[in-house]
């Protein structure tokens, strides 16, 4: 469950310009950015960790030893939703273009005793229930914003989303130009054109060095995959994966200013000054081989992604549970 965080926040407002995008892809550069915002700022301090509040009858229970089955229950439940000391979830979003919906949809899980950040791409057909409705899980943050989109994918993993980040588009083209492009093998040859979007791609498979536009145009390719969604999905997480390998770098120390300027324009979130300089630390500690990226798994059929259960509970327990204790089948609520 996403809940408001006191204190100083770092909170823009993201220009909205008119095209599709991959805007989470600016978490990378939020990492080290905030490491230079925290700084200015005097403090580091860690995010608040936002345990699911326990039920009422199970917080009246007075462990008296008057009623032992109900003292058992409530310790059981407690035991169950114990969190892991300095592990955090971060929803990472950006709205769609046409009709207001998230284009793409990244759950962070940042383990910073662990020594990892993992990835899971949530892919915008995927089925969701709210208010007694069928919907695609991208609507909601048509919806309700990022606070309904964070609702919505705790109610279905069965974890708590802590906090959200919503990026914008020229944010991105912005931040890989900073860093002087990225060195990306492109994996299909990529020819589109769209004189409505004003979108003209034309690059070519193999190792190339992008630019900021360029990059843009790789991340927002559909065409050339088996599967459009889940093979651009493929896509943005291998150029993830080198943005890491490129940004997460000394010398990239001495652009910290720009990309401070940069952030500050183009991300909001509800995450503080501190909190941020605060994981951009622990983000460098780590390195780039210590982040990795997978989809949510799921079976396309028409017109919804239905996810895979079973397979989604392995994940959760894997990669992005934050609780001590492993979650069960019913912890989660997935749509059939």
């Amino acid at each position: 469950m996403s809940t408001k965080t006191p204190g100083r926040r770092c909170r823009t407002s993201p220009r909205r310009k008119g095209k599709r995008g991959l805007r989470i892809l600016l978490i990378l550069f939020l990492i080290l950015a905030s490491l230079y915002t925290g700084i200015r700022c005097f403090w580091l301090r860690p995010p608040e960790q936002k345990p699911e509040a326990l039920p009422e009858e199970i917080q009246e229970v007075s462990d008296d030893g008057e009623d032992p089955e109900a003292d058992a229950a409530a310790e059981a439940l407690r035991s169950h939703m114990e969190r892991k000391e300095h592990f955090y979830t971060i929803m990472v979003s950006g709205s769609d273009d046409g009709n207001g919906n998230s284009d793409t949809n990244i759950l962070l899980a940042v383990d910073a005793d662990g020594g990892s950040i993992y990835g899971v791409s949530i892919a915008r057909d995927t089925k969701a229930v709210w208010g007694g409705r069928t919907h695609k899980i991208n609507a909601a943050f048509g919806a309700g914003g990022m606070e309904k989109l964070a609702e919505v994918v705790s109610d279905q993993l069965g974890i708590p989303v802590d906090y959200t980040v919503s990026v914008d588009i020229q944010g991105f083209v912005a931040l890989v130009d900073a860093i002087g492009g990225v060195d990306f093998d492109v994996p299909v040859d990529m020819h589109y054109e769209d004189p409505y979007q004003d979108l003209y791609i034309h690059i070519s498979k193999g190792m190339q060095h992008l630019t900021g536009a360029e990059a843009l145009k790789v991340v927002r390719f559909r065409e050339g995959y088996a599967t459009q969604d889940i093979g651009r999905m493929e896509t943005q997480q291998a150029f993830l994966k080198a943005v890491a390998k490129q940004v997460l770098q000394p010398g990239n120390v001495a652009k910290l200013d720009d990309f401070a300027r940069i952030f500050q324009e183009y991300v909001e979130t509800d995450l503080t000054l501190g909190n941020l300089a605060w994981l951009g630390t622990q983000a460098i500690s780590m390195g780039a081989e210590n982040i990795a990226f997978s989809t949510l798994p799921g079976e396309w059929k028409d017109p919804f992604i239905y996810l895979d259960a079973d397979e989604v509970l392995t994940l959760v327990n894997e990669h992005l549970n934050p609780y001590v204790e492993d979650r069960t089948a019913e912890d989660l609520n997935i749509p059939t």
